[in-house]
């Protein structure tokens, strides 16, 4: 029965767990796989063609692990392949991009920290064109970022001046909001939280991907009937650091190098 099968979720690397957590606490009776691309980290730099490749090697391994649908937890990855993973699989997909929406309710300059690769995508330029005449959205790229949160270099020196240097423009600006593009940005809350003058709202869209996944499980009648906790299994093709410091010590990550 479907309503035993896990939910695979899937990340260019660490950033994505922040979406498990979410996903998990609201719906804590589910089974889920998640598979770390770290190896190939970050996709932002990558191009359309290499992120749909990857994102479609992913998908084909949560599937054949029996998952029954894929939660794509990488802004990346959203926002240039999943129209063709949602062409080539059956499966039902939930993916994840900038939360424009919600802080457009609120601000009228809203900021966009997100990767090369989501900001050029067609899929965010569409997004941002709905909104152009309601709001001034101030978009920047967060280069390097992920890399050295992928390196556990959230509370350094090092980070806190690459992101003062990164949101100057946007504080130039006068942001009333940042939208954190990518899934790897949301440990970086604590941090910003530091830096940005107190009435900037932070937005991040874990709790709206969380929702929807609950929201698809029971349109497509998946839903778990477990009344025990859920599994989760943590796959990873690269070095387990980085996925532990996220974790905890008491869970065990998996390597499997030829995800």
């Amino acid at each position: 029965m479907k309503t035993k099968q896990p939910i695979g979720i899937f990340d260019s690397g660490v950033g994505g767990l922040s979406v498990w957590k979410a996903i998990a606490k609201l719906l804590p009776n589910e089974n889920y796989i998640y598979v770390a691309d770290s190896k190939n980290a970050p996709y932002g730099t990558k191009s359309k063609d290499r992120i749909i490749a990857l994102s479609i090697k992913n998908t084909q391994f949560l599937i054949d692990q029996g998952c029954k649908m894929v939660v794509v937890a990488c802004n990346t990855a959203t926002t240039n392949a999943i129209g063709e993973l949602r062409e080539l699989f059956e499966i039902p997909f939930v993916g994840i991009e900038p939360a424009i929406k919600p802080a457009a309710i609120r601000s009228k300059t809203i900021g966009v920290l997100a990767t090369k690769g989501t900001l050029t995508s067609d899929l965010f330029q569409d997004r941002h064109s709905k909104y152009d005449s309601k709001v001034t959205i101030v978009e920047q790229v967060g280069s390097g970022l992920v890399e050295m949160i992928e390196n556990g270099k959230i509370n350094t020196p090092e980070m806190t001046l690459a992101l003062s240097t990164l949101l100057k423009p946007m504080l130039d600006k006068k942001i009333e909001a940042l939208v954190l593009g990518c899934t790897h940005y949301n440990f970086l809350q604590d941090v910003l939280t530091k830096i940005l003058p107190n009435h900037i709202e932070i937005w991040d869209a874990r709790d709206a991907i969380a929702n929807r996944t609950a929201y698809i499980l029971d349109d497509y009648k998946m839903r778990s009937t477990n009344q025990s906790q859920g599994n989760t299994r943590i796959l990873t093709n690269s070095n387990t650091t980085a996925i532990q410091n996220f974790v905890g010590d008491t869970m065990k990550i998996e390597i499997l190098l030829n995800i």
